[in-house]
């Protein structure tokens, strides 16, 4: 068995939490590196993305760095694009981030823009 770090371990444990009380939502899927962030909404019956943003999508690309400003432009923009597929209600999975940062201005951006979780 492979040696996990903390970062995969903490991976793991959020995706196990997420399971047990999914109940048939779709995942809204959060990743950040250095300079850019990214969230699609992720249908796991399925295996199908249902909407995706990201800061490097053409326009959202008007902002620069890495910034909270620039996260909330992708988590409003992801929102839309789930309420266009039909989505309202998500389980939010961040990824093994902590829940600061840009990862927090990402999800209060796509909870006003009209997604629930």
């Amino acid at each position: 068995m492979a040696i996990l770090s903390l970062f995969d371990r903490r991976r793991r444990r959020v995706r196990t939490a997420l399971r047990a009380r999914a109940s048939g939502k779709p995942r809204l899927s959060v990743h950040r590196s250095g300079r850019h962030i990214y969230a699609q909404v992720i249908d796991d019956a399925a295996g199908k993305t249902l909407a995706s943003a990201s800061s490097l999508d053409k326009d959202l690309k008007a902002k620069t760095g890495a910034t909270r400003d620039r996260a909330a432009a992708v988590g409003k923009a992801v929102a839309e694009r789930a309420k266009k597929a039909g989505v309202s209600a998500v389980v939010f999975d961040r990824g093994g981030f902590l829940f600061h940062g840009r990862v927090k201005a990402l999800a209060d951006a796509a909870r006003e823009g009209g997604l629930e979780f």
